[in-house]
């Protein structure tokens, strides 16, 4: 597969070094831009951008106009980045098509991870297969082999599993997984994810570490 492409727009230069230095090591071409105008030249002439990373507070031309120029022509992923904690900020992303809007001071991992996540979801990643710390999932086979060893999973075992590792590093609360595993339809006990979590984990072997749990909240998959 070829390595995907994401520009990141932030005027501050040790932030964009930050996101680059880690995107580049998982595997992405990182491009930068230093301004808003900058960022709609770049996005405009390179045809192959994957994903965007803007800073809403650019010089010659905010994060939420830049926002508005990409959307007129493109569905590309957007993910802003903001020094504020207004709500109001937040909504406006949303509406103006924003698929992921991350405050900060933040954690260059769990952004990794919030981009990959987005890239499959989007389908710019080949997620048929998924192979990490020893476990490949094979979404068209419908088969999980650890270390190379196959393991018989239920559907819901499989599709949480699938699910956790599209999530990597991200934590996830008991209400999400039931709402994007069961579906929004379901109106059982969240409990039920516990009970799936123990009997996964057991069949995965010492690979089932990497199903954290968060007291009082849910879990998160990390390698």
């Amino acid at each position: 597969m070829d390595m995907l492409k994401v520009l990141i727009a932030d005027d501050e230069s040790r932030m964009r070094k930050l996101v680059k230095d880690f995107l580049s090591k998982a595997g992405f071409i990182v491009l930068e831009a230093e301004d808003g105008e900058q960022a709609v030249d770049m996005f405009f002439s390179d045809k192959d951008i994957s994903l965007v990373i803007l800073d809403v507070m650019m010089p010659r031309m905010d994060g939420w106009q830049v926002c508005r120029e990409i959307r007129s022509k493109s569905k590309v992923p957007i993910i802003m980045l903001t020094a504020k904690g207004d709500e109001r900020d937040e909504l406006l992303g949303f509406e103006l098509g924003v698929d992921e809007y991350i405050t900060k001071p933040f954690s260059p991992k769990i952004l990794v991870a919030r981009v990959d996540a987005i890239l499959r979801r989007s389908n710019a990643l080949n997620d048929d297969i998924i192979e990490i710390n020893g476990i490949k999932i094979d979404k068209a086979a419908h088969q999980v082999l650890i270390d190379g060893q196959d393991i018989t999973l239920s559907v819901k075992e499989f599709e949480l599993l699938s699910y956790f590792v599209a999530n990597k590093g991200i934590a996830l609360s008991r209400d999400k997984i039931l709402n994007n595993v069961w579906n929004y339809d379901y109106f059982g006990d969240a409990r039920t994810i516990d009970t799936h979590v123990k009997k996964l984990r057991s069949k995965m072997g010492e690979k089932g570490d990497c199903i954290k749990t968060i007291w009082g909240m849910g879990y998160k998959f990390e390698v």
